[in-house]
């Protein structure tokens, strides 16, 4: 029923992103570009897509970073077009987007600052999806409770401070505490959202897609907190109550694994993530578990664009481009540092 009305309001978004979408790079178009000896080659076969010449204005010799920052400024482009173009929900589902590039962003800024950086050079490296007005005075907050009160009381992610305010020591250990804690009241929240507020079958595609990232999120915690201090009571108070991996039985188990064995034997019980500790060591592809992550997230992309009258789509567009991004960027890398034997490690889109 909800596909009757849906063009009234998203359907000319939905034709532009899924236009968007068939400009995305074609496996003939990678190959090509990791044929190339040099970033000026690159530049060039570059230009033969849908990106032009998006270098044509760079004075300056050519390197990764400098693609790279080109690459993200025509996503962030592209997505404020379809975002002045929205009504609600879709107005709304797109600002959630934007929060997580904004806790990233509050993170970066506090950990630049702890470590003395220079403040431009931080703010350089902000997503600009996660940009807001007062972000850049991040810098003169002495401790969490000022830095809540005087920048971040009026931003969209002052809900999910509540449960980051006890935290007194602003160290490196932290500020990743606290960037994993709103990630869990942000996705909470925006699952929430999507369940509520979006049409069928927005509502149950974003709840996959936002499911894995919660999964994703959760799998990296407990990984990473391995060789820490982190009692399971703290590992618990950062992982997401959504997911598969929410289960209570799982997550009990998550949080309590000892070693990098029984956290595989734990995540590889369920049946999407059987791989995701594998290596690839007999195809030679030498997949970490990161890689594992990129993949799966762009096969749930490819299957969120084969349905019809879904907002979905405006989600793993973005995610399908950022990973375009990142491969380009490796494969720019690997180019600059004559590291061609690597250069095919990257993640298909299509």
């Amino acid at each position: 029923m909800e596909g009757l009305f849906f063009n009234i309001d998203n359907g000319y978004i939905e034709g532009l992103v899924r236009g968007y979408k068939n400009g995305l790079l074609t496996n003939s178009q990678y190959i090509n570009l990791t044929q190339c000896d040099s970033l000026e080659d690159l530049k060039l076969q570059l230009s033969s897509t849908d990106y032009g010449n998006f270098l044509s204005n760079v004075s300056t010799a050519l390197s990764t970073t400098i693609i790279a920052e080109k690459l993200n400024d025509q996503i962030y482009k592209e997505f404020r077009y379809i975002r002045a173009q929205a009504t609600e929900p879709l107005a709304k589902f797109m600002d959630f987007i934007t929060y997580g590039y904004m806790i990233d962003n509050v993170a970066l800024m506090i950990t630049g600052t702890i470590h003395e950086r220079d403040r431009s050079e931080i703010l350089e490296r902000c997503h600009p999806l996660g940009w807001f007005e007062t972000l850049p005075t991040l810098s003169i907050a002495t401790d969490l409770d000022s830095l809540y009160q005087t920048v971040l009381v009026d931003t969209p992610l002052a809900p999910y401070f509540q449960d980051c305010l006890s935290v007194d020591d602003l160290d490196d250990l932290n500020i990743e505490i606290i960037r994993n804690t709103l990630y869990k009241a942000y996705l909470e929240d925006f699952i929430s959202f999507c369940q509520k507020e979006l049409p069928s079958p927005s509502d149950e595609i974003m709840t996959r897609l936002l499911q894995f990232e919660a999964d994703k999120r959760a799998i990296n915690i407990c990984v990473n907190s391995l060789d820490t201090e982190l009692s399971p009571q703290e590992k618990s108070k950062m992982l997401p109550d959504v997911g598969k991996l929410s289960e209570q039985s799982f997550k009990h188990q998550l949080i309590e694994a000892g070693d990098l064995e029984q956290l595989k034997i734990i995540i590889t019980g369920i049946g999407e993530y059987k791989n995701f500790f594998d290596d690839g060591g007999a195809s030679g592809s030498n997949k970490n578990l990161e890689d594992h992550f990129y993949e799966h997230e762009m096969n749930l992309c490819r299957d969120a664009f084969t349905q019809q009258f879904t907002i979905s789509t405006v989600w793993a567009w973005i995610r399908s481009k950022e990973q375009e991004v990142r491969n380009i960027t490796w494969i720019a890398e690997c180019i600059a540092q004559n590291q061609k034997d690597r250069i095919n490690n990257y993640i298909s889109v299509y």
